[in-house]
């Protein structure tokens, strides 16, 4: 009994550095986001008057920009995400079972180089290959498609394209982590049962697999709707999406309450995700 006492012990002091770690680098932060949210500018200052304002004002504001930046990112988000997973899958699924032992490591090594490039220095890239002088629209005039040069880039398409390029990487890790755990004997038994090819893989890999490509979806999610670069540089301003409209609040407006408010916002949306892919978050493998 004392010897289970002493490890409950040196176990809950053991998780307290990262427990503070949270507090101070997560929980602090977000209370402080919060109390700034219901804050008021007052003479060039924030002071905390428990006002519900800034949060009518994102519903409220006469041209609804806020609205549509909302809207923005949850569409752009979404189709990221889901162009992402069906891009990946299949690689994923080629490099669990169709490459060989030996060949794996090299090929995740190859997967994993375009993270080494700068996340902005990939944006500009895409943006000089959908210019007007790029490779696309060079290709299509030298081969008569088109009568001139066309601009791809600074449009929606740019944004998600240069999403998906970023984020298909990290996804085909997460789902073929999950993949490579999947024991293959299931798959063989499946077989030996009469199943085909495509009933194993409907029937047995794809929803055992459910959990890592949940995971990929999840990060890609949380991570493309509070990305602000990525629109910035592709998207060309033409488009506003929330976190820049929390930004052009902070760098033009120097309202914080304002901005803290459509962070809030942003959170929940965070949040909404999160209860949306908890249930596969959560799967166990038998």
């Amino acid at each position: 009994m004392a010897a289970g006492r002493n490890w409950l012990s040196v176990n809950r002091w053991g998780a307290a550095p990262a427990l503070l770690f949270t507090a101070a680098c997560f929980v602090a932060p977000l209370i402080a986001m919060a109390l700034v949210s219901l804050s008021e500018r007052s003479g060039g200052h924030t002071v905390l008057t428990w006002t519900l304002d800034n949060y009518r004002g994102f519903v409220s504001r006469s041209d609804g920009a806020f609205v549509s930046a909302l809207v923005n990112s949850i569409e752009v988000t979404v189709t990221v995400t889901i162009l992402s997973v069906l891009a990946a899958y299949p690689l994923a699924y080629i490099l669990a079972y169709r490459v060989p032992k030996r060949w794996q490591r090299v090929a995740l090594v190859a997967i994993v180089l375009p993270f080494w490039t700068s996340y902005v220095i990939r944006s500009y890239s895409w943006l000089l290959v959908l210019s007007e002088n790029g490779i696309i629209s060079q290709t299509l005039l030298g081969l008569g498609i088109t009568d001139g040069p066309i601009g791809l880039g600074n449009t929606r398409g740019a944004t998600v394209l240069g999403f998906v390029h970023f984020f298909i990487m990290l996804l085909t890790l997460t789902i073929y982590a999950n993949l490579a755990q999947i024991k293959d004997s299931y798959r063989k038994a499946a077989a030996d049962l009469g199943a085909s090819g495509f009933q194993t893989f409907l029937h047995v890999t794809l929803p055992l697999s459910l959990p890592g490509v949940a995971v990929g979806a999840f990060l890609t999610f949380v991570l493309a709707v509070g990305d602000y670069i990525t629109p910035q540089i592709l998207g060309g301003g033409k488009e506003l999406l929330l976190p820049q409209a929390i930004m052009l609040q902070i760098g033009r407006a120097a309202d914080f309450p304002m901005a803290s408010a459509l962070s809030m916002i942003l959170m929940l949306v965070v949040t909404a995700a999160y209860l949306l892919f908890a249930r596969y978050l959560r799967m166990e493998r038998v």
